[in-house]
């Protein structure tokens, strides 16, 4: 028997048994050893502040409904299953066409909160961590992807200042990725432990957001003419609204952080209108459409893991819990109350102990 994470209810996490996968020739078994816990779409489901709860999502026009229009029920219900994903693991069982791919290969991918998980074998051998690794690693590669969509979104140039508001995990691989992109990087958060670890990871100065207006002090660094682009990773509509106003004229925000709700306290009718500001969207399911004959969501990752495995990029330090997931009840309260102290939090499972 295997073991899953469950969203019973709002703030109601549940571990719950479930039946094992048949294997089919052509695909393995793996046994997951740690699984990352993201503070941002899965938070909205901890929560119940997700979208898809309150309206209805019609995906052949990518438009969501009110209920009540005859669209049908909301997209989402309680209980939630099946979300996670940011794992690794270890590969116990093999089909009998699964090629090269054998027991004991360390994988990273997308499974959910689960401890074990039927994969292809096809999708398993492109995703093999190097020997010797930290296998910890591989719970990076979906939030290291979305941050390295965020850099290609932000198109940083040689040599420009760029802006990080937010350090929680996407925003600290974020600023380590635009500081190898060649920027020097400014980064804005209220909590000095973020901070603290943003300067650590190369990170050229750090701005306390509750210490004066940002903007202003941003143009003090700039000799007065603004970041050339910033890079919103907070999903607070107060931090987007200060990340446009800390950029020059003509310059360019990047929002990338999940929204929850109306829009207060941004005024587009400020800095916005007046300074002519580019805002660009980046999320995780796509690239953008002048990248995609050449990048996809998988040379995201693999480009992440590479570059953590490398020590180019230094993620290790990201992660401040590892929790049993027996206990993910408390892993989810922790990430829910306790953002100024927690960056990445890990469950493990019980491969992960041997």
């Amino acid at each position: 028997m295997g073991r899953f994470v469950r969203f019973a209810s709002p703030r109601n996490v549940t571990v719950v048994e479930e039946q094992d996968q048949e294997l089919a020739p052509s695909e393995v078994r793996l046994a997951t050893i740690f699984s990352g816990i993201s503070a941002g779409t899965e938070l909205s489901y901890y929560r119940g502040t997700n979208p898809y709860f309150g309206k209805h999502w019609d995906p052949d026009q990518r438009i969501f409904r009110p209920l009540g229009d005859g669209t049908g029920a909301a997209t989402l219900s309680y209980p939630v299953d099946g979300k996670g994903q940011e794992e690794v693991g270890v590969v116990v069982e093999v089909g009998a066409d699964a090629g090269d791919v054998v027991p004991g290969d360390i994988v990273w991918g997308k499974w959910g909160h689960r401890s074990l998980a039927v994969k292809p074998a096809d999708y398993v051998g492109p995703r093999r961590l190097p020997a010797g690794a930290n296998p910890v690693l591989g719970v990076f590669s979906q939030i290291g992807a979305t941050a390295l969509n965020i850099v290609l979104d932000a198109d940083i140039h040689v040599g420009e200042t760029v802006a990080v508001f937010g350090l929680g995990v996407l925003g600290q691989i974020t600023a380590q990725l635009a500081r190898l992109n060649g920027a020097e990087v400014i980064v804005v958060d209220p909590h000095p432990s973020r901070l603290k670890t943003a300067a650590s990871l190369g990170a050229s100065h750090t701005l306390n957001a509750d210490d004066g207006p940002v903007g202003e002090r941003i143009r003090e660094l700039t000799g007065g003419r603004g970041a050339d682009v910033a890079l919103e990773v907070t999903g607070s509509y107060r931090a987007l609204h200060e990340a446009v106003r800390s950029v020059s004229y003509s310059a360019r925000v990047v929002a990338s952080g999940f929204f929850q709700g109306e829009g207060a306290g941004l005024a587009l009718g400020e800095e916005f209108h007046h300074n002519r500001i580019e805002l660009k969207c980046s999320q995780s399911s796509g690239v953008s459409p002048q990248l995609s004959y050449r990048w996809n969501v998988e040379r995201l990752q693999r480009t992440v893991v590479d570059l953590a495995v490398s020590g180019r990029l230094q993620l290790e330090p990201l992660v401040t819990d590892i929790v049993p997931v027996e206990r993910a009840a408390e892993a989810f309260d922790l990430i829910d109350r306790s953002r100024e102290r927690v960056l990445q939090v890990v469950l493990q499972f019980e491969s992960g102990a041997e």
